[in-house]
């Protein structure tokens, strides 16, 4: 199979889809890979390298569309990239479809075989290809919050730890699975008072058995929301239904309520976000503020550390990735059926209820009639 990867074009986004041991991989199976010029260097990965690992550079990014078989790369396409889709592409990326009605329009057009890696669930009900970025993510989310808490970015001028004899900032985390955990692991490990809530009572009981009494578990209900923020000083929405639009549990009229300059950090743009007032911001212009309440909803938060987060990335696309290469995409699905999951556009059709739940008038169709 020709497989392409090419640089990312979203503003700030320094990671790739590919690493040079991802081509060598791909390459020793028998595929040929196209690398767009250029496309590893914001990950710290020169051109020399893809083409030591066997790859065929490529000067121009229309040619490698134009070319492969399965296109793989980190972010959603861009507007500017529809054009270049063509009919039985496999397109083997983040979609995050559900917060984007013309990208599935244009897939659908198209007839693209769009793969996504966020709604890729396992047998164990785990999301593998989210979950590094996940990671990140949640642990990114504290350490920029901590940032714009400081008064020259807007915050309330208030250090996340205290220091003896000053109170410790109070951080409430809205959803306990990857991102708020990891979000949890890096506040305590910074001294705050941390509140983390969900509407899972299991989930809530590891985790209270994994912080103990250093941490405050709460029910996630409105109530308990709304008399959380009113006292916090940074808010983290980590809230995910994987393929769904984020349900909206942080409100507009908590605003008003809650302390000046204190922060919100929504990691659920991606889908939509959880909060109310969220809109989709970038690493050159992260922030805005609504009613006193700094805002950061930076959509592709892991593109700030490009380089860990293409390792942990591509540590994770690579085996399914292979599996498709290898056995073209219907044999592979029907191989290891966990594939299906990730398959949220077919030959024109929409193959993810989660998406055509999010909008009016589509229809879903199971994959698995289609293939």
């Amino acid at each position: 199979m020709k497989v392409g990867c090419v640089k990312e074009i979203k503003n700030n986004e320094f990671r790739v889809g590919m690493t040079p041991d991802n081509v060598k991989s791909y390459v020793n199976a028998g595929h040929e890979v196209l690398i767009e010029k250029g496309a590893g260097i914001g990950s710290g990965f020169t051109d020399d390298e893809y083409a030591a690992a066997g790859a065929k550079l490529i000067d121009c990014a229309k040619e490698v569309w134009d070319t492969c078989e399965m296109m793989i790369k980190v972010k959603e396409p861009l507007p500017e990239e529809y054009d270049l889709f063509h009919e039985g592409l496999i397109l083997y990326t983040y979609l995050h479809l559900a917060a984007d009605k013309p990208q599935t329009d244009a897939l659908l057009a198209h007839k693209v075989k769009g793969v996504a890696y966020e709604t890729l669930i396992e047998r164990n009900g785990s999301i593998p290809l989210l979950a590094p970025m996940s990671q990140i993510a949640g642990r990114l989310s504290i350490q920029e919050g901590a940032k714009y808490l400081e008064k020259i970015f807007g915050g309330e001028g208030v250090l996340l730890s205290g220091v003896p004899g000053t109170p410790k900032a109070k951080v409430v985390i809205l959803g306990g699975g990857s991102v708020g955990t990891n979000a949890c692991k890096i506040a305590v490990g910074m001294g705050a008072d941390v509140t983390i809530m969900d509407i899972n009572l299991q989930r809530l009981a590891y985790l209270d058995d994994i912080f103990g009494a250093r941490i405050q578990t709460l029910v996630s209900t409105d109530a308990n929301i709304e008399k959380a923020v009113k006292e916090a000083d940074l808010v983290i929405g980590s809230v995910l239904i994987p393929g769904k639009s984020a349900p909206k549990l942080f409100k507009k009229e908590y605003l008003k309520e809650m302390k000046p300059g204190s922060v919100f950090v929504d990691v659920a743009v991606d889908q939509g976000g959880c909060g109310e007032t969220t809109k989709v911001t970038y690493h050159d212009d992260p922030i805005y503020v609504v009613d006193g309440v700094v805002h950061y909803c930076v959509g592709n938060m892991p593109g700030a550390v490009p380089r860990t987060s293409t390792i942990a990335l591509t540590n994770a696309t690579l085996s399914y990735g292979l599996q498709i290469a290898n056995k073209g995409l219907e044999q592979a699905c029907k191989d290891n059926d966990v594939i299906y999951s990730a398959i949220n556009t077919y030959d024109g059709k929409l193959t993810c209820k989660a998406v055509a739940d999010s909008f009016e008038g589509y229809e879903y169709v199971d994959v698995k009639t289609l293939s």
